[in-house]
């Protein structure tokens, strides 16, 4: 009985594939993990800056608000002091229509500013955070890749090469 001698890389080929396979399963996994977290991260990011868009609207109908009551206490306080100028009357109570009207423009005023701030602040509702992770996922994915690339050939005068995203952007 002579047993053969098992050639020297014989259960090194059967477990190679093995480990080819569960680094592939475990990449795709990692990579699935990944998309989704940077859809999650998109999501919460879209929603933090539509609530400060939100926000921003509504104390931009509270500025609107008060600039047209101003602008309603100025219409009768105009009337009262046409009224006060008839002959016949000395009442002098338009001043407090005036003066209500002056507290309610920079009551307007404020609240328009802080709109504004906030609707700059929220818009555009872009998730600028997940772009940049994807940005750089794509980069780090991307380094390997290229690697292997031959040069490109000189490119298109109006477009140019960003290295760092990895494709060619109109000028």
């Amino acid at each position: 009985m002579s047993d053969a001698p098992a050639p020297p890389g014989g259960e090194q080929r059967s477990e190679q594939p093995q480990n080819i396979a569960t680094a592939i399963a475990e990449v795709s996994e990692r990579a699935t993990l990944l998309i989704r977290e940077e859809v999650e991260l998109a999501k919460a990011e879209v929603a933090e800056k539509a609530t400060k868009l939100v926000k921003g609207a509504v104390v931009g109908v509270a500025a609107g608000v008060f600039v047209l009551t101003a602008l309603l206490f100025a219409l009768i306080g105009c009337a009262l002091l046409l009224y006060y100028y008839l002959p016949g009357n000395t009442y002098a109570y338009f001043w407090g229509f005036f003066a209500m009207a002056v507290i309610l423009l920079v009551l307007g005023a404020l609240a328009g500013l802080i709109a504004a701030r906030a609707v700059k602040r929220g818009s555009p509702p872009m998730p600028s955070m997940a772009i940049d992770e994807a940005r750089k996922i794509r980069e780090t994915m991307g380094a390997g890749a290229d690697a292997g690339r031959p040069a490109q050939s000189t490119p298109h005068p109006a477009v140019d090469r960003d290295p760092a995203v990895g494709h060619e952007v109109e000028s």
